[in-house]
């Protein structure tokens, strides 16, 4: 997403160095593109942790790029705010054009190369597209909400923090007003996205340690 600002701290490197370990050797094993996602609630540190973990795999010489759910929504950031607004149901997967991203990563998988996919201008309020040439590149890192659910990952990555973990950070992102509708929502999707945990293969712990999760092999 254009326009996204990342606050990345010691607790996002530290995950970050823990976690790669933990798949590097299915990485340098695979044959074929590998997928990473990376999902939690707001303000769980998503974005800085994915980030976090391409840095670690960089040092690897293990190219790799960033898929954003951000992209991936039916309607724009702001727009999805008021549509939220007008009937507070709307929350939940159906917001996300999650099945576009399996397409699209079950594609790469199977050779393709080039990739036309949306990107969104936070500023503008508006979905574009972009290109993005994927030849050169290892590994796909999916961030987002609900990407645990994406069916074609390789390795699933869960941050372990609920909404009133990450308020500080999310008052200091500083994206959205914090009211009590706001609330409302989290509570929401905190009951969706606690039930992704038991899907995931790395679990990051409220201390920013990475564990094995019940689904590794």
């Amino acid at each position: 997403m254009q326009g996204d600002v990342l606050i990345i701290n010691d607790n996002h490197r530290k995950a970050a160095r823990q976690a790669v370990p933990l798949f590097l050797d299915k990485i340098k094993a695979s044959k074929n593109k590998f997928i990473i996602t990376v999902a939690g609630e707001s303000g769980a540190g998503k974005s800085e942790i994915a980030t976090s973990i391409a840095e670690e795999l960089d040092k690897n010489n293990i190219t790799n790029f960033i898929f954003q759910q951000d992209d991936y929504f039916v309607y724009p950031p702001k727009t999805n705010s008021q549509v939220r607004l007008k009937d507070i149901n709307h929350v939940g997967i159906s917001e996300v054009k999650l099945d576009l991203i399996d397409d699209e990563i079950l594609m790469i998988k199977n050779g393709r190369t080039l990739i036309e996919k949306p990107l969104v201008i936070f500023e503008e309020d508006r979905i574009d597209k972009e290109t993005v040439e994927l030849k050169n590149k290892d590994v796909l890192i999916a961030e987002g909400t609900y990407t645990t659910a994406l069916e074609n990952a390789d390795i699933r990555v869960f941050i372990d923090r609920d909404y009133h973990d990450t308020k500080a950070s999310r008052l200091k992102r500083n994206r959205e007003r914090q009211d009590d509708y706001l609330e409302k929502i989290l509570l929401i999707e905190h009951n969706i996205i606690s039930k992704h945990k038991a899907l995931a293969d790395i679990i990051i712990t409220k201390e920013y340690n990475a564990i094995k999760g019940d689904k590794y092999e």
